[in-house]
């Protein structure tokens, strides 16, 4: 490990006028309490040399140990393997949607530039509106666990399969 730049660790004396009208420290605050002594600027550099750079010194207590709470049944729930596979197909299936849905719509612009004949106005409207649920759907079945991220991930698999269907087995 490097040494530390000793610029850093420097230490910047504090005036020795008092807020009083810049009367020379005394050693005594206001209340005549003691008030610490400050080195001269001058005489830092000096005592730099002779003791080598300021160190800081490390802190004295220990650091508070925190112990790890039991993982919740939820947590271990989500942490299954099979629920993994299950979030990622029902990513996959409404990302897969969404790239789809993308395509024709460039597709049709493609298509309205050149004069050819494109997708009809249902594959314009229902693909993106079956992409935008089964994003929802998959946003809700990441965020939660159990039936309800269950029921999610269905969702994803309905949109996607009912979009294929109607749009391009017809």
């Amino acid at each position: 490990m490097a040494s530390p730049d000793t610029d850093e660790l420097a230490t910047v004396p504090l005036p020795t006028g008092s807020p009083e009208g810049g009367k020379a420290a005394s050693g005594t605050g206001p209340e005549g309490a003691a008030q610490p002594q400050t080195t001269p600027a001058s005489a830092v550099p000096a005592a730099e040399e002779q003791n080598g750079p300021a160190r800081p010194e490390a802190p004295t207590a220990e650091p508070e140990r925190v112990e790890p709470a039991e993982a919740s049944p939820e947590a271990a729930s989500a942490a299954r393997p099979g629920g993994r596979w299950w979030r990622g197909l029902t990513g996959s299936l409404a990302a897969g949607l969404t790239v789809l849905a993308i395509g024709v719509l460039a597709v049709a612009g493609i298509c309205l530039f050149t004069g050819a004949p494109g997708p009809s106005a249902t594959l314009l409207i229902g693909h993106p509106i079956a992409a935008a649920l089964a994003l929802l759907a998959q946003r809700v079945a990441d965020r939660r666990n159990g039936p309800p991220a269950v029921g999610a991930g269905l969702a994803v698999v309905l949109f996607t399969v009912s979009a294929l269907t109607l749009f391009w087995l017809t």
